[in-house]
């Protein structure tokens, strides 16, 4: 059997690959819900602010029904604990009933509640602060004009409390993360202004002590029209999260320069934060949040956390979009993906290399890093997938096939 011998090879390296399997199996991955229905939501507004999702694949989900029941196949062929990454945009509204953002309210997401007790997941929450008439000039938390930023004070405000009733129902913690499209396309006149005035929003924001909310906000370098001043930087909000207890830096790999190493990133983080919220994509030249794939970037960044012992501090949330394939497939390799990087990391004699490190034996080290990459990981992989009763790599998309023959294209 492949996994036997694979067990046995990997105990030879000091590795208990049960160990890692029960490991992965606990840790959840917080599913975007925004990749099924294009970024569109379900309160009239869409995209924008840098956010694009291209294509136009078949099948494309439209209303709260037909999003849950996508969301839920693709879980039936991902392994491993799940859990719903909800925008605010996703309000469920009964019939002829809308409400602006700042008035929404915990009974319009109760519905989605519901679906993720059935499954019985978690929830994240996302305050939307883009596709909307009053993101005025790209701006909402950082605007000069009082009445905006009012607004998105108050569609925050609004959030956080949504956030907490959901963590009370489902008896859990709920990431809350802000994020703000703030920034200017040429050379600002002024930087200091739109972020104190952000820093002021976001105190106000955060002025209600919640016990069932983690509140992080999620820094970027630029965005489409956006490109030369981004109000909500890295620099800031490390700056901000240090000087309030209990919010932290969500860092989405997107978010950086394509040459910056963001799994360096987390080490630095776990110096002085005990959590790490996450955001885990693919850029492609900038932040086009393409697919997840078992590629170099996301294994580095999950080996950084297995290798510091964080998987605890790391709360792991997915973030991509694409409407040029079909959308339940692209949450499927993008969760797989994300897992197989993540058990790639537990797999790897993390001790044994820093003790190489540390008495200066770096050509041992070298050494041993590179033969770990040929050991046989998807046997332990295949094995972790039989146990959770999904398909194998290469089984389940005939089970998307079927679906979009079956639903999506009578849609």
């Amino acid at each position: 059997m492949a996994y036997n011998s694979a067990k046995s090879r990997y105990a030879d390296l000091g590795i208990d690959t049960e160990r890692a399997i029960e490991t992965l199996s606990n840790k959840a991955i917080s599913i975007q819900c925004w990749q099924g229905d294009d970024v569109i939501g379900f309160d009239g507004g869409g995209a924008d602010g840098g956010i694009q999702a291209t294509g136009n694949y078949p099948g494309r989900a439209r209303n709260f029904r037909e999003l849950t029941a996508d969301f839920k196949k693709a879980c039936e062929l991902i392994p491993g604990k799940k859990r719903v990454n909800l925008h605010a945009s996703y309000a469920v509204f009964d019939d002829g009933e809308h409400v602006d953002r700042d008035k929404i309210e915990y009974r319009h997401f109760a519905p989605w509640v519901t679906f993720a007790q059935t499954l019985g997941m978690g929830i994240d929450f996302n305050p939307t602060c883009f596709g909307s008439p009053m993101v005025k000039d790209g701006l909402t938390l950082s605007s000069p004009d009082e009445a905006t930023r009012r607004f998105w004070i108050q569609h925050c405000v609004a959030s956080r409390k949504i956030a907490e009733q959901i963590g009370q129902a489902l008896r859990d913690k709920v990431l809350c993360n802000i994020w703000i499209p703030d920034g200017l396309k040429d050379i600002p006149a002024d930087r200091l202004g739109p972020r104190m005035r952000l820093k002021d929003s976001l105190d106000q924001i955060l002025e209600q002590k919640y016990t069932h909310v983690i509140d992080c906000v999620e820094s970027k370098v630029f965005g489409i029209g956006l490109e030369s001043y981004t109000v909500g930087s890295n620099e800031f909000y490390l700056g901000y999260c240090k000087n309030r207890q209990g919010v932290y830096n969500l860092i989405d790999n997107g978010h950086f320069h394509p040459t910056e190493n963001v799994a360096d990133k987390i080490a630095s983080l776990l110096c002085f934060y005990d959590y790490i919220p996450l955001h885990i994509t693919r850029s492609v030249r900038w932040d086009s949040d393409h697919v997840v794939l078992f590629d170099d970037t996301v294994k580095e960044i999950f080996t950084e956390i297995a290798r510091n012992n964080a998987l605890d501090k790391a709360l792991i949330g997915l973030d991509f979009f694409d409407a040029s394939i079909n959308r339940v497939a692209a949450w499927v390799i993008g969760t797989r993906s994300a897992q197989k990087a993540l058990l790639y990391a537990l797999l790897i004699p993390h001790e044994r290399l820093t003790a190489m490190q540390n008495s200066g034996d770096f050509t041992q080290k070298l050494t041993l890093a590179e033969n770990v990459k040929l050991m046989p990981f998807g046997a332990v992989w295949e094995e972790y997938c039989a146990r959770q009763n999904v398909p194998a790599d290469n089984e389940w998309f005939d089970a998307v096939t079927i679906y979009e023959q079956q639903v999506l294209l009578a849609r």
